[in-house]
């Protein structure tokens, strides 16, 4: 979860081994002004601990979600269950229907943020 200047929080996916590019992130937002948010906002939001967030069910109307692009080249993703140890296998696809979430790069220094994801057409 990610808070920015203008107090709206954003769920963003990578992969477990993937490091963020903060200028990617912050154009894919839309805002310079982001930071990880801190366990306790995290469990306000949510519901849950750092960890085992489900990545639906408990966003609010306007909620935004953010996938990373190369995630859409995994057959299965396994995503937060709501409890520690547990998840969920479902299809990228799958996923991004469920969640609405927004395709983006944030990953490959090499792409453009809003590049068409492998999957894509």
């Amino acid at each position: 979860i990610f808070e920015t200047g203008a107090a709206e929080r954003v769920l963003v996916m990578l992969g477990g081994d993937k490091n963020g590019i903060s200028g990617h992130l912050k154009r894919a937002i839309g805002s310079r002004n982001i930071k990880l948010a801190g366990p306790d906002t995290v469990k306000e939001v949510t519901g849950y601990e750092i960890g085992s967030i489900p990545p639906f069910h408990w966003q609010t109307a306007g909620f935004r979600s953010f996938l990373d692009a190369c995630l859409m080249d995994e057959e299965l993703l396994g995503v937060g269950a709501g409890v520690w140890g547990e998840e969920i296998l479902l299809t990228p696809q799958d996923l991004v229907t469920a969640v609405g979430a927004i395709v983006v790069n944030l990953t490959d220094k090499s792409k453009d943020v809003f590049s068409p994801s492998p999957a894509d057409p």
